[in-house]
């Protein structure tokens, strides 16, 4: 297919190319990932400032901190999305697998005096070992079941890590990294530039593996098993195996990401282990679009984006100057993230991942917009 248009005079010369709007609008489709990637990889060279957004300018230690966190759990609920949107899973116990990678590595880095290098590989480990080892349990029931066996094991784990056993994990405090265990080029403020970037390492492979895994085999059967996990049994696959390997990838996704947690907190710390945070990552899914390319990370970073932001607007003295009526509420950032949660899923049904389409049904007209059910009915009705 030419991708331009060629306009002639009247004897026929030709004089200018003009790119096709069509091939245009697919080329933008198709690179504007890898642009995204470019301008995020130069942010911390940047001094652009952006008020409102960040704190500081764009290559501040504060905000590249601030965008290093929204990338991290921006590739969390896209890992996550494999168990929700790409199989039908709904697991309460993430979390747990995230958590493993953090307290496993800590636990190698302080109690063994191993090197880091081989104390995040034991946990990376770890938590794929205990996904594989939970997973088998779990899935053995299926719906609301399999979700309450998931919620178990992660209120066990949690309860576990705030009993603080034989002090391995701090309880309740958590447990510090000492800085002269990890790597040096990942400690201290000056050295933010370097954390934002394994961040930013850790989203690029979570969506590259999850892209991969999708578009295998194995992620038509998990689409198979979304869409009726009965009529994949008719056509003679085992379920069971291909729902394992979408849980055990999650988890071994999570546990990574646990890893990057630690480096970017210096330490363990107990929220990770509680349902609050997979529930958290389902709002994100939720949020950004469950089952679709970029839409669990673009509500993993604008969740996480919002609940530090607003937790500032929140504790700003503009807020404590307003009549109490709107002094309460806005004084709560969960009342405002559930209030931007609730308007999201009202107003865009599919998430953030639809606004694209849903904007060009717009400009298109009705007619664009009216269903395959309406058409059908109207051509049988003789209507034109």
């Amino acid at each position: 297919m030419s991708t331009a248009t060629e306009t002639h005079d009247r004897t026929g010369d030709r004089h200018t190319v003009v790119p096709a709007p069509g091939n245009t609008a697919r080329l933008l489709r198709r690179w504007w990932p890898a642009a995204a990637l470019l301008v995020l990889a130069v942010a911390p060279y940047s001094a652009l400032p952006l008020p409102g957004l960040l704190d500081g300018p764009l290559g501040s230690p504060g905000s590249l901190q601030l965008l290093a966190t929204c990338l991290l759990f921006g590739a969390l609920a896209t890992g996550y999305d494999l168990l929700l949107g790409r199989t039908g899973l709904l697991s309460f116990g993430h979390a747990l697998y995230f958590a493993v990678g953090s307290y496993a590595t800590n636990v190698f880095l302080l109690e063994a005096g191993l090197p880091f290098a081989v104390s995040a590989l034991l946990g990376l480990c770890s938590g794929i070992v205990l996904a594989l080892v939970l997973g088998s349990v779990s899935l053995r029931v299926t719906g609301i079941g399999f979700s309450m066996v998931t919620l178990a094991f992660a209120q066990a784990g949690s309860i576990l890590v705030s009993r603080n056993p034989g002090g391995l994990t701090g309880g309740e405090e958590g447990r510090a990294a000492p800085a002269d265990l990890l790597p040096s080029g990942l400690v201290g403020i000056e050295h933010t530039a370097n954390l934002y970037w394994v961040a930013l390492a850790y989203l690029v492979l979570t969506l590259a593996v999850v892209h991969w895994a999708v578009r295998s085999p194995t992620g038509r059967v998990w689409e198979g098993i979304r869409e009726n996990e009965r009529r994949v049994e008719v056509l003679g696959l085992k379920p069971y195996g291909f729902k394992l390997t979408a849980f055990v990838l999650a988890g071994a996704l999570a546990a990574l990401g646990g890893l990057v947690h630690l480096l970017l907190t210096g330490g363990s710390t107990p929220q990770t282990t509680t349902s609050d945070f997979t529930l958290s990552l389902l709002v994100m899914v939720v949020l950004g679009g469950s089952g679709t390319r970029w839409g669990p990370m673009v509500g993993g970073i604008l969740y996480t984006w919002a609940d530090h932001r607003l937790g500032d607007l929140a504790g700003s003295g503009a807020v404590a100057d307003l009549p109490a009526v709107l002094r309460v509420p806005l004084s709560q950032p969960l009342f405002l993230l559930g209030v931007l949660f609730v308007a999201v899923v009202h107003l865009l049904p599919g998430g953030l991942a639809r606004l694209p389409s849903r904007l060009a049904a717009v400009r298109r007209g009705p007619a664009a917009t009216e269903t395959l059910p309406a058409v059908q009915a109207r051509k049988e009705n003789g209507r034109p």
